[in-house]
């Protein structure tokens, strides 16, 4: 066994998973730098899910290895990975996941509490993030009087609430408008890299170009092609230019 690059914070090397028999990533290797914002795109089963999950510790994969910080995860026991994910780790889900019992602040909140955090200061933190995410009103409300949109970022604020050292989103933007999904995107981007939070977003090619430094594009279960990102200033002007076109 070779521990990973000491710059890489997740380090995954030729993972296999099958679901029901069915191949779901065959082989994939890569490494996620601290403080990077990298995007995994494909198409629909292509295996984008099943690789976030495995390096989340969601999912230990059949065959391969996954590093955390230079600390196996794939070796660890189901508690370990459970305290592993509730103390470093934060998840977006695509569709916006809350508890209808609790309202917007309580949800936000629910990470820190469940580490042990004291009310008082948890719903501080789930205040303070609600109000970075522009949806500050909401903080008493309960998500069924809702629009989509702001359950999502309650989802997005939940998140990074707990300061996590790794973000993984699943297309967070899939249940939601394309102005919603690309004001959601930005907002993200821009709060993991003042925290310094390294994000695995699995994205399509078209929004991953708006926030993140590095592609790696999967098919059937295959790293395909790893793409270097142009910094976002350049690549938002790009942007602007071809829309003017």
């Amino acid at each position: 066994m070779v521990a990973p690059p000491d710059n890489d914070v997740l380090w995954a090397r030729a993972l296999h998973y099958q679901h029901n028999g069915s191949p779901a990533l065959c082989g994939v290797s890569l490494g996620v730098r601290e403080g990077e914002i990298l995007a995994v795109t494909g198409p629909r089963g292509s295996g984008k899910t099943t690789l976030l999950q495995c390096l989340a510790g969601l999912l230990p994969a059949q065959r391969g290895e996954v590093w955390f910080n230079s600390t196996p995860v794939h070796t660890m026991g189901r508690l370990t990975r459970e305290r592993l994910r509730r103390d470093r780790f934060g998840w977006i889900d695509p569709a916006p996941l809350l508890l209808p019992e609790l309202n917007a602040w309580e949800n936000t909140a629910l990470p820190l509490l469940l580490r042990g955090t004291g009310r008082r200061r948890a719903r501080t933190a789930a205040l303070e993030w609600l109000e970075r995410l522009d949806i500050g009103g909401c903080a008493r409300k309960r998500p069924e009087q809702l629009t989509r949109a702001v359950r999502q970022r309650i989802a997005v604020a939940r998140a990074l609430a707990a300061c996590p050292t790794v973000l993984f989103a699943d297309e967070p933007t899939a249940s939601l408008h394309q102005a919603d999904g690309v004001q959601l995107l930005r907002t993200l981007a821009a709060a993991a890299r003042s925290h310094g939070i390294t994000v695995v977003l699995a994205a399509h090619p078209t929004d991953a170009a708006f926030i993140a430094d590095r592609t790696v594009s999967l098919l059937d279960g295959r790293h395909v092609q790893t793409v270097q990102l142009p910094p976002v200033m350049e690549a938002e002007g790009l942007a602007r230019c071809s829309l003017s076109v």
